[in-house]
């Protein structure tokens, strides 16, 4: 099944805080250029950790929602998964950028594994798991610059 449009396109805008962050941190010219324009916070890893943490914690609300859908047995378990994203950021996203950076990656993969089960579960649209392993793949190599850039 096809990704449809809205869904797509609000995937897409809410990859450009990482792409962003990746190629300020691999083109010192546009870091400056950034900086400049928009404040330091807005450049390099600053952005991508930041925005990384929020969206993180935001994919916790929406598995949350997909977790109403669940009953019985499967409600418990689905409502107690859809916390872990938002407190692996909380707990995992200091230390400086290289180790919040690992632990995003971490955090997005293992999201990923929770977007997998509840599409399993028939808890998600039959698109979700194709937008979310294409939103990973990005989310996970603009992190990576960060971290081993």
């Amino acid at each position: 099944m096809r990704i449809p449009k809205v869904p797509l396109i609000l995937g897409l805008v809410a990859l450009i805080p990482f792409i962003w962050g990746a190629a300020t941190l691999l083109n010192g010219s546009l870091m400056s250029w950034g900086a400049s324009q928009f404040g330091p916070r807005f450049v390099g890893p600053y952005v991508q950790l930041f925005y990384g943490t929020v969206n993180l914690t935001f994919m916790s609300g929406i598995l949350w929602g997909f977790a109403t859908k669940a009953r019985g047995a499967l409600s418990l378990i689905t409502y107690a998964l859809a916390a872990i994203p938002m407190l692996w950021a909380f707990i995992m996203t200091g230390g400086g950028p290289i180790s919040a950076g690992m632990n995003l990656i971490f955090g997005f993969a293992g999201l990923l594994l929770l977007d997998f089960a509840f599409y399993h579960w028939r808890l998600t649209p039959n698109w979700w798991l194709r937008l979310r392993l294409f939103m990973t793949a990005v989310t996970v190599a603009c992190l990576a610059i960060v971290v081993w850039g």
